[in-house]
């Protein structure tokens, strides 16, 4: 059990001190002992097989098991790409690419410092293993997400780090990502097109696959094509919602070059965002554009977030804007090559670096012509006759274009670049978060770490990913503006948790610190009328077999429960609906008990929510979970379920909220995210969520809810929050690549000379891209 998370909470209620353990180093065996038995030395990795995208680590010890002092070298591998690279203290990094389904790599260690001397040997001990290194994934499968209507088709993608080779990617048609067959639709024989090595730039292996939804959808459902490469088992995928109202929906489509003029919800970016090493361009980013804005001069702007648009904080006023984004265009600016269209010039943008700054905002002033003047933002319109969804602008009937406030449960949707046209629900509010930038897109050099406060997270099944960064997040009902996206990751049941400012705070911050050319101002949304969006909601849809089941407990955890369970007995009131307690596991507590209510519908009740006993959230320290009995029937009688949680209980959490949330957040670094959401143990009750880095907790979480005042306590295990654009490399998006050269960017230069040569010819090897 984490001991610093496991009390933090009882901490901020009865202060106490804070005690950081130190971290010990190695200790060194002795001369005596460790001259001893040293013909050689042993060497220990996790792994004896990895694919190129991963690294693993190497451990040298004496024979007395003592760590050994060593200087590592590897050899062998690929003929062509080499045999990769290990740093001093064993890490071992493949190379970029394979011109075989498999090579050997050696890694040998040689002992070094004072010992190495005294082993009465001529050389010093030297150990040695193998490691097979095999192709992996350079990209997903792409689209990662879309939706087909009956007879609909698609063809799905993906590229692979070898060049040649003989074993391209196997594809399968599954209901679930464990791999269960399914027969919904059909898949194609799978196509892949083998480049070459030319110089130092490798054409990797694309292959893909068509898939063909069946001819009858009766009720909609997820299918997933998986993809792996041949020679390794790492799986990728893309889920296919089959829509039973018959609307086809590609992400792709986000990531073109639209006509003029273009519409939002689109591939975006600053025409400067990308990396350079040594005059080479190495990788680039993109976001997506979001909304349209109209200042009180009527001049329009587009808005999208500050690490999209600004790069978070890098750019100066008058850097070119381009759909799409470098990402979707083989990194070739603007001006460099063809690909891109330029519609708008960097206006300004809030400060990140400014603590008067609670949201990730940036505007661009449109070129004249180039963007939709309604703001009309892909896939936000009606179903068409082909299926696909219009084109349409959000709604600002309502509030005039000062978007409107979320609220729990609240059925949202946005249009990005990635993951396209997704709706989810809003799964939490009033959230605090801590959030990580970086000044490149290879996210190597780490700029600042920025808390938000009053923010919105939605919780869904695909609802966003990288590249996604500066989508408008819209209420479904009536398409108003609701937030604008900024942040997500994925929590251990593979949900996207997503982080959008609310719109209102968005034009707030514009207004205050974002003049227009030197003058105050203020910004509204452009759009047009009130009207429903068509969602796409890949939750409504999960197969059941991707729902995790509750895991079993250990006799530990079931003899602590079992220790409280006397105590909730005299809850049991079949009058009141509580037939029997029992020990189960908490939905809110991942990995801990709890004490099952199990309950069934209150005879003659007309509002069974309402006529449902008060729960306590714990009995003994143990939290309670509402679950519906067994009927006479044998199927589970359906409990008191209430769709929202009650509104005392859901202020209780959000005052209490106000009043920890800096201190928790402060009290353990795990903790990164605080907001008030809806319990999953018991809905009637909200609950304080507690997003936790799972990569830096161990052992169970608190078990005790009324450590927080009665209020219940949710947490969700996760994946530390990113900004989401997306970042690619310049020889690394699945189509043969050439070098190009750049020019450094200067602190001093202006937009247009960011992207001059410096010297004659320097562009002159390029990508041939089509128009």
């Amino acid at each position: 059990m984490h001991p610093n998370l496991k009390n933090a909470l009882a901490w901020l209620l009865a202060p106490a001190a804070l005690l950081v353990a130190g971290c010990g180093g190695r200790v060194s065996a002795s001369d005596a002992s460790a001259v001893q038995n040293l013909s050689s030395i042993s060497i220990q990795a996790s792994e004896t097989r990895i694919d190129t995208n991963r690294t693993t680590r190497y451990t040298a010890t004496l024979a007395d098991g003592e760590p050994a002092s060593v200087e590592w070298s590897v050899s062998g591998g690929d003929p062509s790409a080499g045999a990769g690279s290990i740093s001093r203290d064993g890490v071992y990094t493949p190379p970029g690419y394979l011109t075989q389904d498999a090579v050997t790599v050696q890694v040998s260690a040689v002992l070094v410092g004072v010992l190495a001397g005294k082993t009465g040997q001529t050389a010093p001990p030297t150990g040695s293993t193998a490691l097979t290194v095999t192709p992996g994934f350079l990209q997903p499968l792409t689209p990662a997400n879309l939706s087909l209507g009956a007879n609909g088709s698609v063809t799905i993608s993906g590229s692979m780090t070898e060049v040649g080779g003989t074993g391209g990617m196997r594809f399968a048609l599954a209901s679930s990502t464990t791999g269960t067959p399914s027969t919904e639709g059909t898949l194609s024989t799978p196509h892949c097109t083998r480049g070459s090595v030319s110089g130092s730039n490798p054409s990797y292996t694309v292959c893909s696959v068509t898939y063909t939804a069946p001819a009858v959808i009766p009720a909609s459902d997820t299918v997933y094509i998986l993809g792996r490469v041949a020679s390794n088992p790492t799986l990728s995928w893309t889920r296919v919602l089959l829509n039973a109202a018959g609307i086809s929906s590609n992400p792709a489509e986000h990531q073109t070059r639209l006509p003029v003029p273009v519409s939002l919800g689109s591939s975006s970016g600053s025409n400067v965002d990308y990396d350079a090493s040594q005059g080479q361009l190495t990788d680039c980013c993109g976001g997506t554009l979001g909304a349209l804005l109209q200042d009180t001069s009527g001049n329009q702007f587009v808005l999208s977030n500050n690490h999209v648009f600004a790069r978070s904080d890098q750019s100066i006023p008058g850097e070119t804007i381009v759909q799409p984004g470098l990402i979707d265009n083989g990194c070739t600016p603007y001006g460099v090559g063809p690909g891109t269209t330029p519609v708008a010039t960097l206006t300004g943008y809030p400060s990140l670096t400014s603590p008067a700054t609670n949201v990730d905002a940036a505007i661009a002033r449109v070129t004249p012509g180039v963007v939709d003047p309604k703001g009309s933002i892909l896939e936000l319109g009606a179903k068409q006759a082909d299926g696909t969804l219009a084109a349409a602008p959000p709604g600002i009937s309502s509030t005039g274009g000062k978007g409107e406030a979320a609220s729990l449960g609240m059925m949202v949707a946005k249009s990005g670049r990635t993951t396209g046209l997704t709706c989810a629900a809003v799964s939490a509010i009033d959230v605090d978060v801590v959030v990580d930038y970086f000044t490149d897109c290879a996210e190597t050099t780490h700029s600042m770490t920025k808390t938000f406060t009053n923010q919105i997270a939605i919780a869904g099944t695909s609802f966003s990913d990288a590249g996604d960064s500066g989508a408008l997040v819209v209420d479904a009902a009536n398409a108003e503006p609701v937030g604008l996206f900024f942040a997500g990751g994925t929590d251990a049941n593979g949900v996207e948790q997503a982080i959008a400012s609310p719109a209102a705070d968005v034009l707030t911050e514009l207004n205050s610190q974002v003049p227009e050319s030197g003058a105050p101002t203020t910004y509204n949304f452009v759009g047009g009328a009130d009207h429903p969006v068509s969602c796409l909601s890949y939750d409504a849809a999960k197969s059941q077999e991707e729902t995790p089941a509750s895991p079993a407990l250990p006799a530990a955890e079931r003899e602590r429960v079992e220790a409280a369970l006397a105590q909730a007995q005299p809850l049991v009131n079949p009058t009141n609906g509580i037939v029997r307690v029992g020990i189960v596991a908490s939905k809110d507590h991942p990995g801990e008990g709890a004490i099952g209510l199990f309950v069934e519908p209150i005879a003659g009740a007309t509002n069974a929510a309402a006529a449902a006993p008060p729960i306590p959230p714990s009995v003994g320290g143990i939290p309670t979970v509402i679950l519906a009995a067994i009927g006479p029937s044998g199927e589970p009688a359906t409990p008191p379920v209430a769709s929202q949680p009650r509104a005392a209980s859901l202020n209780q959490a959000l005052a209490l909220k106000q009043k920890i949330s800096a201190s928790l957040l402060k009290s353990n670094s795990a903790l990164f995210g605080v907001g008030v959401g809806q319990s999953l143990d018991n809905p009637s009750d909200a609950a304080l969520i507690l997003f936790v880095d799972r990569k830096k907790i161990t052992g169970s979480l608190p078990e005790s809810p009324e450590l927080v005042g009665g209020v219940r306590v949710r947490y969700i295990l996760m994946d530390r929050l990113h900004v989401t654009r997306s970042h690619g490399s310049a020889h690394g998006l699945g189509t043969p690549r050439t070098g190009r050269c750049f020019s450094p960017r200067r602190p001093d230069a202006t937009p247009e000379e960011e992207l001059s040569p410096s010297e004659p010819g320097l562009f002159e090897d390029r990508l041939n891209l089509p128009e």
